[in-house]
């Protein structure tokens, strides 16, 4: 199954590579070909999910390619990897439908750059060797560069295009840099042998830091958040989402399954300065939040401020602080995208501006609209019955255990997010109708099946988590006591 959701997405690129786009007729074939693999290749990832066994600790449809003598594939997931693998082959259609109509220009070219995405991004999650893990980790950069820069919404798209390439590609070749002294002293890089190997404080601490740094740069953690904010900005509505959605969880999943089985004395040796970055990414992109006045810079920053909480959960070395971490990875992988595609997508494609000041009363002609955007609202500050709101509360339970004055600081943020988030809700939603705007048409059909299908799994989700829960015990308590 494994193969089959590396290959689909590229059977769908050589489908579209001999199409011509001398009309709408063949555009809108192109469309709906790249639709139609990525929702198989999410019913695929749904079976794989059905047959998944969580009751079995280890990798699970492990599948080795040998047949070049240059290549060894080496494939397999595990409860951890599993959800981040549902979660990418669920936003991709997402992202192909948000830009349904707007995308005109070179549109078989974006259509392939996501489904090429779509594929390192779950080779990512599936491969059991750190070299490989390394190669698929960076190869995201090249499609996500090409869709900034082609088709992003202003000059600036030049200059976050390649903020986003050389920040991240800066951190990693520390992380390459590590992988060779890994592969020097072990004469290998695949997991489990890794796992099973011994190093010592001193040379973990030095690869740490080395991993930690392109983790950091990838989450991001402040100061090293710069690229995210401008890249949010630029990026076409669909890149936007992928960039919350899934990105942002590649450096989540590198911490997971990278630093804390492999260098876990180095792990607990630093993780007073990642809570103390973490709590200061925090406040500061939550009070940034509240200074914007571009609906996608607002939720850019919150992106910052829940991933901070995510991080405080997974370095509280504790299984429901990573747990937690991960349903929090989930949630807002729904509802920041969802936020994306009311703020940049329905009220940018209708008023070609972002500015918050620019709008004002919506309610009054989009009453649809406007419900859905005080739910993701709501959830984004992370309310009860919410997906988020289940992620936090495990996330900082998880690191009551090891530090209650760190966990009542990474608290403030549930105040801090619900301010931002009914600030930027009210101030568009109510009041006395903009001035400058003509009365707006309220969401269409195609708009309201997005929204829905955001909000149907962070609200069932939220009541019921353990559906994700059970097949994370197992997974995330062998990290733990196996790295301890």
């Amino acid at each position: 199954m494994i193969s089959l959701l590396l290959i689909i997405p590229i059977i769908g690129c050589m489908y579209l590579l001999p199409i011509e786009e001398d009309s709408p007729q063949a555009k809108s074939r192109m469309k709906k070909i790249a639709l139609f693999f990525s929702l198989l290749n999410l019913l695929i990832s749904i079976l794989m999910w059905i047959e998944f066994d969580s009751s079995i600790n280890g990798y699970q449809f492990v599948y080795e390619f040998k047949e070049l003598s240059f290549c060894h594939l080496n494939v397999g997931i595990d409860g951890t990897s599993l959800y981040f693998i549902l979660l990418t082959t669920f936003i991709t259609p997402i992202c192909l439908l948000s830009n349904w109509i707007e995308i005109k220009d070179k549109m078989k070219y974006f259509l392939i750059s996501f489904l090429i995405l779509e594929t390192l991004q779950i080779a990512v999650f599936v491969v059991l060797d750190l070299l490989l893990f390394y190669i698929f980790f960076e190869s995201v950069l090249v499609p996500l560069f090409i869709i900034i820069l082609t088709w992003g919404a202003s000059q600036s798209k030049i200059r976050a295009a390649f903020l986003l390439f050389l920040y991240t590609l800066f951190g990693s070749l520390f992380m390459l840099l590590a992988i060779m002294t890994i592969l020097y002293y072990l004469g290998s890089t695949d997991f489990q042998l890794i796992s099973l190997s011994e190093i010592n404080l001193e040379n973990q601490k030095w690869l740490w830091l080395a991993f930690f740094l392109a983790f950091a740069i990838k989450t991001p953690i402040w100061p090293l958040n710069t690229w995210l904010i401008k890249a949010h900005v630029e990026a076409p509505l669909a890149g936007s989402i992928i960039l919350a959605g899934t990105i942002l969880k590649l450096a989540s999943y590198g911490f997971i399954r990278v630093l804390i089985p492999f260098l876990p004395d180095a792990t607990n040796y630093f993780m007073p300065l990642v809570q103390t970055l973490a709590i200061i990414s925090l406040i500061y992109a939550s009070l940034s939040t509240i200074r914007q006045n571009d609906t996608k810079a607002v939720i850019a920053y919150s992106s910052v401020a829940h991933m901070a909480v995510s991080i405080l959960g997974i370095f509280s070395n504790t299984v429901q602080g990573i747990e937690g971490s991960i349903i929090l990875g989930l949630a807002h992988g729904f509802v920041s995208p969802a936020l994306f595609i009311i703020c940049g997508g329905i009220i940018y494609t209708r008023t070609h501006s972002r500015v918050i000041s620019y709008h004002k009363g919506l309610a009054y002609y989009m009453p649809v609209f406007t419900i859905f955007f005080l739910i993701f609202t709501l959830c984004n500050a992370g309310i009860p019955l919410s997906l988020n709101f289940s992620g936090e509360i495990l996330s900082l339970l998880g690191m009551w255990f090891r530090s209650p004055i760190i966990t009542c600081l990474g608290a403030t943020g549930i105040v801090l997010s619900a301010c931002y988030s009914i600030f930027l809700y009210n101030r568009i939603s109510y009041g006395s109708y903009s001035p400058f705007l003509l009365p707006l048409k309220d969401i269409d059909r195609r708009e309201f099946c997005l929204l829905l299908t955001l909000l149907i799994p962070t609200v069932l989700i939220g009541i019921f988590p353990n559906v994700v829960l059970e097949g994370l015990h197992l997974s995330i308590s062998a990290i733990i006591y196996t790295a301890v």
